[in-house]
């Protein structure tokens, strides 16, 4: 479900009963906050894994409360802070409200909230994006990775991570055969599934000597960690906020730069769109400095991650979660099609 947030100021209203189609504790919570105003109603915007939301309007305003389900105090207030700091360097974000003892985070029993202001926008993917549009948006991200720089200290216990083995995922791939094809009864879904599966046996068989040497360690930094079109608000045609900093940490940066433009500008048949790939890297690079030698490690790392991943088909198959598969047909085509574009793909970011 889209999302909006609003910057809006405050505008009278009146005083009907309140409504409430979710939990949180809206009294308690505003109780701890000055001139947040009294509660009118409380609707559910968004859920996802990492936290819920919900549109809460006062007599005062209208907020997004956000209800985190993972994450501690301190984990929390760290990306309150980062988004302030970026807020102050100019960065489209929308940091929360801080309470009356000056704490952004409020934990009532054993859950942890936010409130933040509403910021009015949509979400664009790349279709829906221009050339110009795309190359704002490396800019963008690029601002992004550059400013958190600026504002966040080195994390000495980052680790780094192995890319995946093939092995692996030849086992993985085995198990989630077995169990698309004993589903009954069986749907369109589980027969591209199961398609998709063999094709991609047979593609890591071909490939997987271009496994990612172990040792070559990128450049690392400060990353959102979730740069997608359901993480960023447009307001016409200028991004009005980035949102969700769950995943905030130190990552690969251009690897974050690779995922996000796989994502942003995937057709529904699995190609991406690389002219706007092209502007949106030229860009990022321009913005952060960074090489394309940086950029075709990082394309060549995101490919191989995307070769041997089947988180949707994990989902569906082994938790009984089926959110994710509408997404499964152009992900699992993105990877055959970037496969056999291989070297068309590293030069859209390169070049």
């Amino acid at each position: 479900m889209p999302r909006s947030y609003d910057f809006a100021a405050p505008v009278a209203v009146t005083s009907p009963p309140l409504r409430t189609t979710a939990a949180p504790p809206v009294r308690t919570l505003l109780r701890r906050y000055r001139n947040a105003g009294e509660p009118l109603s409380c609707e559910p915007v968004t859920e996802g894994l990492l936290n819920r939301g919900y549109r809460l309007s006062t007599t005062r305003g209208s907020y997004f409360l956000k209800h985190h389900l993972d994450g501690d105090h301190e984990s929390i207030s760290r990306q309150h802070r980062a988004t302030q700091r970026l807020q102050a360097l100019g960065v489209p974000v929308a940091p929360p409200v801080e309470n009356t003892a000056g704490d952004t985070v409020a934990v009532i029993g054993d859950r942890c909230y936010a409130l933040h202001p509403w910021v009015e926008g949509r979400h664009r993917d790349g279709a829906q994006l221009t050339t110009a549009a795309s190359r704002r948006l490396g800019a963008l991200l690029g601002r992004v990775h550059t400013c958190l720089e600026r504002v966040m200290e080195p994390d000495p216990a980052a680790l780094a991570h192995d890319s995946p083995d093939p092995g692996d995922t030849m086992a993985l791939i085995d198990e989630l055969l077995a169990l698309a094809r004993d589903r009954a009864p069986r749907d369109t879904f589980d027969t591209l599934a199961e398609h998709r599966l063999r094709e991609r046996r047979v593609l890591l068989e071909r490939h997987a000597h271009r496994r990612p040497p172990a040792g070559a360690e990128p450049a690392t930094g400060w990353v959102h960690g979730d740069f997608h079109p359901l993480n960023l608000l447009y307001r016409g045609a200028e991004p009005a906020a980035i949102i969700d900093w769950d995943r905030l940490g130190v990552q690969p940066r251009a690897e974050e730069a690779v995922r996000a433009a796989a994502i942003f500008f995937v057709r529904p048949t699995g190609e991406l769109e690389l002219g706007k790939v092209r502007a949106y890297a030229r860009a990022y690079r321009r913005a952060t400095g960074a090489a394309p030698a940086e950029l075709a490690a990082a394309v060549h790392r995101v490919w191989w991650e995307r070769l041997n991943d089947f988180w949707i088909l994990r989902w569906r198959y082994q938790r009984g979660d089926r959110r994710a598969d509408p997404l499964f047909a152009a992900v699992s085509a993105l990877a055959v099609w970037w496969t056999r574009e291989y070297e068309a793909v590293g030069a859209a970011f390169t070049g």
